[in-house]
């Protein structure tokens, strides 16, 4: 427990805190049910991505699959396709996994035992802490980044927050911090406070509910608490891609490589593809056309001659984790696009009918006409 809490000025600590949020949080669409399918959903969507970027996929996904024996029965590459734009596409197939253990094991109710509920695929200890607290108001004390944050400055507690025991030593604190009365609303009132007043820069402290506590603040510390994290360097990736273009506009899009089955994608270069459909990619080693053409005559057009006359495009760059790609694209017309048991046709003004990264949404970007690109914009907005 931080030093500071007695008995009474835990209670006003928490007293202040779910007053607060009770008059100041955002309104959020997972925040207008108790159904643990859906906080589930609005937990997985909200790893790594933006609470503004993930409303519209989680109004969309749950257009589509309402329930979780529908998650469970529909077919991988429709989840694929409606998580499309997110990233990290594993929360999506670790999420489907689940949702058929569920159906399977729980009579498709979400357990409501943290035993259960870890033992569910690409669930760990943050996300059963969620759901249960939540959805059924289990005494389990949530700590993401966000809690540890406000953590840390409360106690202004000094050094790198994963390491060592130091976030287990957070953990602890977090449950005994936590309100036994409302373990749902304290859980989302700590996150919400990180997230809107205790930011990792320029915090508002000024309207910070629990000001008066914090330690940080009183040692003017706040912008140095908590400490910035060694970062993993950087890793350079180049890659080469062949948008073809056929007469009616229409380019060829391969399938995602699946254990099993035979794929003219590397696994390495399919990691960088986020394993969704894509166009032909290579990764280069020192002249892009001439090894993008070489693969191309060998994977696509299985060794016949095809006119070698690339386009090049504006590169494309894109970022993941630690990641920083570089992506090469090329345009060829061709009057006819190979026939590949592997591969789709497509508008390239329009790939949504299967499941596309953004990086292969940028390459396509890239290929597209002016005139094409208005067209685009138009039917989407």
């Amino acid at each position: 427990m931080l030093e500071m809490f007695t008995g009474a000025a835990l209670s006003r600590f928490r007293k202040r805190l779910l007053t607060w949020f009770a008059a100041f949080q955002r309104d959020l669409p997972w925040r207008r049910t108790k159904d643990p399918y859906r906080i589930w959903l609005s937990e997985i969507m909200l790893q790594q991505t933006r609470v503004a970027a993930a409303i519209p996929y989680y109004e969309r996904f749950l257009a589509r699959f309402p329930h979780v024996e529908t998650l469970a029965e529909a077919p991988e590459e429709d989840v694929l396709r409606l998580w499309a734009g997110l990233g990290y596409y594993s929360r999506a197939r670790n999420m489907q996994k689940a949702a058929r253990q569920i159906v399977a094991e729980h009579h498709s109710r979400f357990p409501e035992e943290v035993e259960g509920a870890l033992a569910l695929s690409g669930i760990g200890a943050y996300t059963a802490a969620a759901v249960l607290s939540i959805a059924h108001g289990k005494r389990l004390a949530v700590l993401d980044g966000n809690v540890a944050r406000v953590i840390a400055r409360l106690g202004a507690i000094h050094g790198d927050l994963r390491a060592g025991s130091r976030w287990q030593h957070l953990q602890k604190t977090a449950a005994e911090l936590l309100a036994p009365h409302a373990p749902g609303d304290w859980n989302q009132a700590m996150m919400e406070l990180g997230a809107t007043i205790c930011t990792p820069r320029s915090p508002q402290c000024l309207l910070c509910p629990v000001a008066e506590f914090c330690q940080a603040r009183k040692k003017g510390l706040t912008e140095v608490i908590p400490e910035k994290r060694n970062k993993r360097a950087i890793e350079e990736i180049l890659l080469a891609a062949l948008v073809l273009v056929d007469p009616k506009g229409r380019t060829l899009l391969l399938s995602p490589p699946k254990t099993g089955v035979k794929s003219v994608a590397a696994e390495d270069v399919a990691i960088f593809l986020s394993r969704l459909w894509h166009f032909p990619t290579i990764q280069v080693q020192r002249d892009a056309p001439a090894e993008l053409c070489q693969f191309v005559q060998r994977a696509i057009f299985l060794g016949k001659r095809f006119p070698v006359k690339l386009q090049a495009l504006p590169k494309v760059r894109h970022a993941v984790t630690y990641r920083q790609i570089t992506l090469l694209p090329f345009r060829l017309e061709v009057k006819k696009l190979p026939r590949l048991r592997y591969a789709r046709a497509l508008p390239l003004d329009d790939l949504n009918s299967v499941p596309v990264s953004n990086l292969t949404r940028k390459a396509a970007r890239a290929a597209l006409s002016p005139e094409a690109i208005v067209r685009q914009a138009a039917r989407l907005g």
